[in-house]
């Protein structure tokens, strides 16, 4: 495919067909990733944020490997959270917590 390299304001452009623009899997208003390589631009597809994050976690479950990496660690303030009776939130009580 031949397009015509155009001019917008101080850049310079093409406009992609939407065909092509949905075999490469982009959409408008999508960010993308563009580098030259070898003397051609290449556009591509960001990943969706996240994307996968589900699987791995899922995966990394499956094989008993999710366990702590930093461990635990404690705050001074712990000691005076209560749990409610009328919330599953914990409440602070006593004074002010002192840092």
């Amino acid at each position: 495919m031949q397009l015509t390299i155009r001019a917008f304001g101080n850049s310079k452009g093409v406009v992609l067909p939407k065909a092509l623009l949905a075999q490469a899997g982009l959409d408008t208003a999508q960010v993308a990733d563009v580098e030259v390589i070898d003397g051609s631009i290449v556009i591509k597809a960001q990943p969706a944020l996240r994307s996968g994050w589900a699987e791995a976690a899922a995966a990394i479950a499956q094989s008993n490997d999710d366990r702590l990496v930093m461990g635990e660690f404690g705050n001074a303030a712990d000691a005076d959270l209560v749990w409610g009776e009328e919330t599953s939130s914990p409440q602070l009580t006593g004074g002010p917590v002192e840092w």
